[in-house]
Order: C-alpha cells, then structure tokens, then sequence
C-alpha cells in the first residue's frame, strides 16, 4: 500500500513538472500567461525594457525648438545635460519604454550603448553582422527585434544621466558608459554620462551589522565630505604646495577616505552630515553616488544623516534619503514621517554568531539647517522637541529586549550640529579646539536626553578644525557623556586656521569587556600615527579617559 501511494506520488510529480515545463515553453513563444503569472518565470522581467533612446535640444534663440518630447510616447530625465549652466542651451534625454507585455510583432529593445563619433563597427572585429543606429550626442544603439531579446540579461530596463569626468555607478546591474555624451558645452559645465541598467532591478537588502568573532566593532566616522558634482574645488589645502599646486577636491578627499577604509578596515561607516557640497552640485545624485561607491566596492556597511549645506543644490533631504536607502550596504533610513527632520533613527549591532539581541545601539538624529527664528536665537536650528521624544521613547521602549544581551549593552550617538554644551571650555578636553563651535543659539535639552537614556558618546561634525572630545561631567562631579568631533575630511569644505589636515575619526569597541577606544588618521603629515588616543568607555561607563 505504501509503495503504491509513493509511486502515484511520483507520477503526479513528473506529470506536474512536464506541464510546467511545456507552459513555460508555449509562454516563452506565444504568452499565454496573464503578466502577474509571466513576470514571475525566470528570464523575465517585470517591468520596463527600453525601445530607444533620443537627446533632445532647444535653444532660447530658436523659438520652435522643444526640449520635451511627446510624453505619450517618450519619457524624458529630469536632468538638463547643461545642468541649466549654458547661456542659451539646453538638452535633455529621452526614452521609449514598454512593458514586455505591450510589445508586439517588429518591436525592437536596446541590448546595448556606445557613445562615440564613430559607428562602433569601424575598426572593430566580430561586429561585421551587427548593426548600430545612430541618435544625437554621439550615442549609438544596438536593437533587436528577436523574440526573446525582452527576456535578455542585456536588454537595457532603464536609462540614467550622470555628471563629472570623476562620475562612478554603485548601483548594482548599472553600467555608466566611458565616453560622455557628445555636446555643444565649451567647457561651461560638467560632462553628462549616460547610466544603463540591463535586466531585472536587483533586490537590494540591508546589511546586519554584527560584532566580530574576535569581539571587536569598528566605525568610522566621515565628517563633512562636501563633494560636488564633477571634481570640485579645493578651498584651504596643506601643505600649499602639494603635488605642484594642483587639486582637485574630491578626488583628493575620496583617495585619502579610500586608503583608511583599506587600512583601517572598519566594520561600519557613519557620515555625519554634508556629504555633498550643495552649493556645487547642480546633481546632487553624482556626489552621492561618489562616497557610496567607496563603501559598496569594499562590502562595508554605513550609515548617514544630513547638515546644512546637503540639501542646498538639486535633491532635497527626502529625495536624497530616498536615493541613499535604495543603494547597496546603506543602513540609512528616513525616519518617522510625523516627526521633524529625515534621518532619525537607529541601527542595532548584533553580537557574533546568530543571536538577536542588540549588542550596540547607534542612534541617528536629524539636526536640521539654519536658525528658524534669526531674530532671537541667531546661527544654526536645534533638535525639535517631537525628535527628543521620539528618542525617549525608543530607548526606553527597546531596553527590556537590550537586557537579554549575555555582554553590556552600549548605546551611541550621532548628529551633525553639534549641541549648545559643545561651547563648555571647562569640560575636559582632548584634542583640537580651534574655532568657536558654531552650535544652536537655543538649548532644547537634548545633551540631558542623551545622559538620561545612557548614552556614552555623541559625536558631530560640521565645525571643520574642532576634532576634539568634550567630557561632560554630572554636579557631582561624575563622567556622564564624551562629546566628539569628527574633524573635517574634505577638500571641498573650509580648512584654514593655521594649516588644518584633513581628517577621520575611529571609534574601536570591544564588546568583550564594554570598552570604546577613539583617535583620529590624518590625510598629511603623521599619516600612520593614531592621534589623540583615548579611552572614552570602560566596562560600559564613561571615563575621564
């Protein structure tokens, strides 16, 4: 009895598995599948696939040229390839996209894009059968008709413009094209590059950043980046005369990030707030793309939050986050909606092995812009009331389940601003004080918050040449909180002040025994040396260090 129930069983299976196999056939030739059923079989793709690509140009001396073509058949990207710096031009890209469901008898998709004077087939061997249509701004499509072409894992899904000689792509399954496209700019912007993505859009999950077997954590904290769009300005570089008086900022910052990440090794990165230079950064989205691409080719998590001058070019704080949560390795998050700000929120550490409850907390807090209120509290804003709660609330709330940890516990913190108490010259303090800390004119208690809730550590940015550790200490006399400083990092930021080095700050923890090590790497000078070493935490209380 048993023997015949397993070999119904199996028969049902194989007769199971031949009719999958004969509808995915007959699917793949005629469609017989509705889309929801289609989409989900492999080698297809639910979505978009690109039929052509087109550059539109319209001039304000030519009243008749249109920069926006037909929307019921193209889409355009909302990026004028001037970036709006040309007198008299601008330009625009465009694509036909279909579902692969709409498309019908003779209809071609793109399987790839060359940009270039010259037919891709002039001088190049095993494309004699190929052939290659010509568009405007050099770029050349190759498309096919071929049945399955939509169903490629070269079939062009969706089309990006990025600017800057230095612009890179941390996407994954985009590829930004070598050559920009070809226009009219004597030298009156940056170039545009043409990004494809071929395929399926990837699944992109975030990271679970976990304690090492060894005990250790590492972050790395990147304060003030201020990269544009395209190579970027130096302002107040040392020593002077370095590499022949020749820089050019980002690349400049990006290789000096690039080789502590290398010899540091750090298991999470956290940036404190402007990243992007907004003021030159017409696209934001290619400063962007710039410090991620250091951390997805290297596989290290991170995480960021905003300051003041992120939001001042294209993208506003929404936009931004909404670009960085979509990135691979990004810990970033947007945040409640009902509470002021984007980016307050928290990542847990988990410890070594497969356990669940936090070992470290690091809490992230939007600090805002200017001043709302010029008239009485002059400079920058200041953490909400509705942000603190939130934080009360949250380290209230997740406590109980932090006790389960078998170690102690160790809650963190980052902002950009940095807090009213920053300005406390009695405190003790290690490391450089160079220019007034340029914090909120108003207190609104959130350096109380932080003490109340067990927070050991907060660390800022935003003041360049401050890279120093502020101890706050109870009326008792008692270590209560270390209030750090990043230091600045980029050459697209402010320096000065007597021949400032860029720099980066660590935090080294041993979860082992609840300790948290600090120094900072500097870009020129005693480059190898940890500078301002201290212990800030031990056994999970603050220190004098």
């Amino acid at each position: 009895m048993t023997r015949r129930i397993f070999r119904t069983a199996g028969q049902l299976g194989s007769l199971a598995l031949i009719a999958f196999l004969i509808v995915f056939f007959l699917d793949n030739r005629y469609r017989l599948l509705p889309s929801s059923i289609h989409n989900h079989l492999p080698a297809h793709h639910p979505g978009f696939v690109i039929t052509d690509i087109t550059v539109a140009t319209c001039s304000t001396l030519n009243l008749l040229s249109r920069c926006k073509l037909d929307p019921d058949q193209w889409h355009r990207v909302e990026k004028d390839l001037y970036l709006g710096h040309s007198w008299v031009s601008s330009a625009y890209v465009h694509v036909k996209r279909k579902k692969e469901e709409e498309l019908i008898e003779g209809d071609k998709v793109i399987v790839d894009v060359r940009i270039g004077r010259l037919d891709p087939l002039t001088g190049e061997k095993g494309q004699e059968n190929e052939r290659w249509e010509s568009r405007p701004a050099g770029i050349w499509l190759k498309r096919s008709a071929k049945r399955h072409a939509s169903d490629s894992l070269n079939a062009i899904t969706a089309v990006d413009v990025l600017f800057g000689a230095d612009a890179v792509e941390p996407r994954t399954g985009w590829e930004i094209k070598d050559t920009p496209l070809l226009l009219d700019t004597s030298g009156e912007t940056q170039e545009a590059r043409i990004s494809v993505r071929k395929g399926p859009p990837a699944k992109i999950e975030k990271p679970v950043p976990r304690i090492g077997k060894d005990g250790k954590f590492k972050i790395m904290q990147v304060a003030d980046l201020h990269l544009s769009t395209g190579l970027g300005l130096c302002r107040d570089a040392e020593p002077k005369g370095h590499n022949g008086g020749r820089c050019d900022a980002d690349s400049r910052t990006l290789e000096f990030v690039g080789k502590l990440l290398d010899e540091e090794k750090p298991d999470m990165v956290v940036l404190s707030g402007d990243q992007v230079n907004g003021e030159t950064a017409p696209d934001a989205q290619s400063a962007i793309f710039k410090f991620a691409e250091l951390f997805v080719k290297r596989r290290i998590p991170y995480a960021t939050i905003f300051g003041n001058h992120d939001d001042e070019g294209s993208l506003d704080r929404s936009a931004q986050m909404a670009l960085i949560e979509s990135l691979p390795l990004s810990l970033s998050q947007a945040g409640p909606a009902d509470i002021a700000g984007v980016g307050n929120y928290y990542v847990d550490v988990l410890p070594h092995g497969t356990s669940q409850h936090a070992a470290l907390t690091f809490y992230f807090l939007d600090t805002h812009g200017y001043s709302p209120d010029e008239n009485h509290f002059r400079g920058y804003d200041w953490l909400k009331e509705n942000q603190i709660q939130w934080f009360r609330e949250t380290a209230q709330g997740v406590k109980k389940a932090h006790a389960a940890y078998s170690h102690v516990h160790m809650d963190l913190a980052f902002i950009h601003i940095p807090l009213p108490e920053y300005r406390h010259t009695g405190n003790k303090i290690v490391g450089n004080f160079k220019e007034p800390p340029t914090a909120p004119g108003f207190n609104s208690g959130f350096k109380d918050a932080l003490v109340q809730e067990g927070v050991l550590f907060v660390s800022a940015g935003h003041d360049h040449v401050n890279d120093y550790c502020s101890l706050e200490v109870s009326d008792a006399g008692q270590p209560e909180l270390w209030m750090c400083y990043g230091g600045g990092s980029g050459f697209g930021g402010y320096g000065g002040y007597g021949g400032y080095h860029r720099r980066v700050r660590f935090f080294d923890i041993d979860a082992n025994i609840a300790r948290i090590t600090t120094y900072k790497r500097l870009e020129y000078g005693e480059t190898d040396k940890r500078i301002d070493e201290q212990i800030i935490v031990e056994g999970g209380r603050v220190v004098t260090g």
